[in-house]
């Protein structure tokens, strides 16, 4: 694939226009923490109506297909959030949906796929990536849009940015979710243009972390996946086409361990009554590690789609 430029700012803006009425200005808020290495700030796309910022990209991309190409339908691969944004916005715009899911996908999100209208494949986790390496998947017809390299997708998920830099100007730096990169570089896009002096992070959990793979092997790295909890974020590999962009947006990784996004999560639902699910509670968790700087830090908590049987577990202490 080719690899993929940040899109500029005009883009961006036009995206939150095309969202008007579809996506949420979502609220930011302090995170109740006095302990913390920083002062921690929570961007809630937990709050979306599909429970997550994938909303915005899915959205947008949308929006900006062609008739004829919509007529065909659509297709995406995604573990679930992404999913449920295509078939949210493809059943507001009358569009047949398919959804292929890795077999690992958790129910909570599979049954939200198919609330939503959307038509499950479910295959072996290394089929899933296939079709997301390869931007398409055997048998199913349809625009295919893709959960991460998507231009207009990345735009979408930039407007998480714009409100960002609007409801809190003085912000240091932002702390985002890594599953292939299409909301880290997206934020740190519109900050490039709008507030250069604001870092971008990436989060990563320790059962797969391909960009602080790569950032040390300086190249495009594989990694071995362990599944866990932590189901929207963890690749096997660093996307070929989203590596010259990450590298050159983002300010670096903040991998951090299940049991330090389980407290996370956990101290989201006590302090801030928040439900979070994994890659949310990973950038929460890697704010408070202190390494993506000290000062004002906004986390962008991604979705709320947890399983309720392993929330129940974690808020109890275990590690599901």
């Amino acid at each position: 694939m080719r690899p993929l430029e940040a899109p500029p700012l005009a883009d961006i803006l036009a995206a939150r226009e095309r969202l008007n009425g579809v996506a949420l200005r979502t609220p930011l808020v302090r995170l109740g923490v006095e302990d913390a290495a920083a002062e921690i700030w929570l961007k809630l796309e937990n709050l979306q109506p599909i429970g997550s910022f994938k909303i915005r990209g899915a959205g947008n991309a949308l929006r900006l297909a062609r008739p004829a190409d919509l007529a065909r339908g659509v297709v995406t691969a995604s573990a679930g959030n992404m999913a449920q944004g295509v078939a949210w916005n493809a059943r507001e715009l009358g569009v047949r949906c398919d959804v292929v899911v890795p077999d690992q996908a958790p129910q909570t999100k599979l049954d939200a796929i198919t609330r939503l209208g959307g038509r499950i494949t479910k295959v072996p986790f290394d089929d899933w990536w296939r079709a997301l390496v390869e931007h398409r998947y055997p048998g199913l017809e349809g625009l295919f849009v893709h959960p991460v390299s998507d231009p207009a997708v990345i735009a979408g998920n930039a407007t998480v940015a714009l409100e960002i830099l609007e409801d809190l100007p003085e912000v240091e730096s932002i702390v985002a979710p890594f599953g292939g990169g299409g909301l880290s570089c997206g934020i740190a896009a519109a900050v490039a243009a709008l507030a250069p002096r604001v870092a971008v992070w990436a989060a990563e959990v320790e059962t797969a972390a391909p960009f602080a793979a790569s950032l040390a092997a300086g190249a495009p790295r594989a990694v071995n996946h362990t599944p866990s909890f932590v189901d929207g974020i963890g690749g096997k590999s660093m996307l070929e086409e989203m590596w010259p962009l990450a590298r050159q947006v983002l300010a670096g990784s903040v991998v951090v361990s299940l049991q330090q996004t389980a407290d996370a999560l956990r101290r989201l639902a006590e302090r801030n009554h928040v439900i979070a699910e994994g890659a949310g509670a990973a950038a929460v968790a890697a704010g408070l590690t202190g390494r993506a700087g000290r000062g004002k830090v906004v986390c962008v908590v991604s979705g709320g789609n947890l399983d309720m049987s392993r929330l129940a577990r974690i808020l109890t202490g275990e590690l599901p």
